[in-house]
């Protein structure tokens, strides 16, 4: 058969992707893995935007695409006109959004939902498909039937040493477009899946059903081999989690004197724990940790069930300092936040030396408990969910808090912060993407003008 497999265009108020970088489709270069027998390409409609013309000469028999909550309305559309150029052509949907909430898809132009990883689901139902059999045991997915979708048993979570290797070869013609700040083009790979913790924002570890699962340090290596990109980017919800691992798989980098450059995720209290495991990483390449401090006072790591303290925090700040490997240092901003609070968490980065500061706003994503709990007053607009935008509502009035947002922005990116900050290959924005800041500060500041538009 043949497969079409969309990375969906951007919600358009997402006003940070592609601009801060751009991550290859792996989720969908991992299920094209494992369809041998089929024919499949890629579409990435965040860089190509014709989907009519693909359609036209692709002539799909089914087409596969993926979201979070934030591109909801723009997978549904994606879909939406798949049908209209042919009803024949199946369409599926999975990822992160369609594992938490499958009902959001219940829709007359969606066949199959995938629940869960979409690895060896994908493959079985494309296998029955083709050969004309019955789908409803197939395990992980909903189906629609007589104009009602029915959700079959739940799907046992992967071995992932099994799994092949992702197909990169099918976006090789997008590989320049994929960048992180400086870093172009780079490759996205994950080493591990889940995180042992329970931080009551995230959903990643409800996705993952609760499990921390790793690859050996040998797949992991194997996979690096295949890579020719210089930049490459662990896309794990926490690379650093199984200690005994990370110091395995540094030796066996290290062995294969691979001239390349990583950018991982830790937790901090991993980093303050293990300031060894820090300074081998950075022998092999290691330039810059995306590490979630969360806040810079306790009451809040307490409230969100962090399990870290502000005394973890700042020993890891000065670990990576020492060892010169740069913090993509990441904070939640509370809706109750008042100006006071703003002001102090500035004067927090500020202090810290944090080049790289990310501020997310807390935002319960649908399908997990948090969200549950709370959705009685959540916004019901999917569009909204990018971390950007307040979900709910606001201690400050909510133009007067999205002012004090962007201001975090302006300060900690500022031109007498860059001069006096110290010059890194890692750095969020450099001279060169004087156009990709200026782009960035316009889209954060059109959270205030439109304000009270959502």
């Amino acid at each position: 058969m043949k497969i079409l497999l969309v990375e969906p265009p951007p919600n358009p108020h997402d006003i940070a992707i592609g601009v801060i970088g751009l991550a290859e489709p792996l989720a969908l270069e991992c299920v094209a893995s494992t369809l041998p027998d089929h024919e499949v390409k890629i579409l990435d409609m965040r860089i190509d935007h014709n989907l009519q013309r693909e359609l036209e000469r692709f002539k799909p028999d089914i087409v596969g695409t993926t979201c979070y909550a934030v591109g909801v309305y723009v997978a549904k559309e994606l879909l939406r006109e798949v049908k209209k150029f042919n009803p024949d052509i199946i369409t599926v949907i999975g990822g992160h959004h369609a594992t938490l909430k499958p009902e959001d898809f219940f829709e007359d132009f969606v066949d199959t939902v995938v629940i869960g990883e979409g690895e060896e689901t994908f493959k079985e139902l494309t296998d029955k498909l083709q050969q004309g059999e019955d789908i409803t045991n197939v395990r992980g997915i909903a189906y629609r039937k007589d104009g009602r979708f029915l959700i079959t048993d739940e799907r046992p979570l992967l071995k992932l040493d099994d799994l092949p290797f992702p197909k990169r070869e099918l976006i090789e013609k997008y590989r320049s477009k994929y960048f992180r700040a400086s870093w172009r083009p780079i490759t996205s790979l994950y080493t591990s899946k889940g995180c042992p913790f329970r931080c009551s924002f995230c959903s990643m570890w409800k996705v993952n059903r609760g499990k921390y699962r790793v690859r050996s340090a040998e797949s992991v290596v194997k996979e690096l081999e295949t890579i020719p990109e210089k930049y490459i980017d662990f896309v794990d919800d926490n690379t650093l989690a199984d200690v005994t691992r990370a110091y395995k798989l540094y030796e066996l980098i290290k062995e294969k004197r691979f001239e390349k450059i990583y950018k991982i995720y830790a937790r901090s209290d991993t980093v303050a724990k293990h300031p060894d495991l820090i300074k081998k990483w950075k022998e092999i390449g290691l330039e810059l940790i995306l590490i979630g401090f969360e806040s810079f006072r306790d009451k809040e790591l307490k409230k969100w069930n962090k399990k870290t303290n502000i005394r973890q925090n700042e020993e890891a700040i000065r670990i990576l300092e020492e060892n010169d490997v740069e913090a993509a240092a990441y904070f939640v901003i509370d809706p109750d936040f008042d100006k006071k609070d703003f002001e102090e968490l500035s004067e927090y980065i500020e202090k810290r030396r944090l080049t790289q500061p990310v501020f997310t706003i807390f935002t319960p994503f649908p399908g997990t408990d948090i969200y549950e709990e709370m959705k009685g007053g959540l916004s019901s607009n999917y569009e909204l969910f990018d971390f950007s935008h307040v979900v709910q509502p606001t201690k400050l009035p909510k133009k007067e808090f999205y002012r004090c947002f962007v201001n975090l922005y302006k300060k900690a990116y500022s031109f007498r912060r860059f001069l006096k900050s110290p010059k890194k290959k890692t750095a969020a924005f450099s001279v060169s993407q004087l156009r990709l800041k200026l782009r960035f500060l316009k889209g954060l500041n059109s959270l205030v003008r439109n304000a009270e538009r959502f």
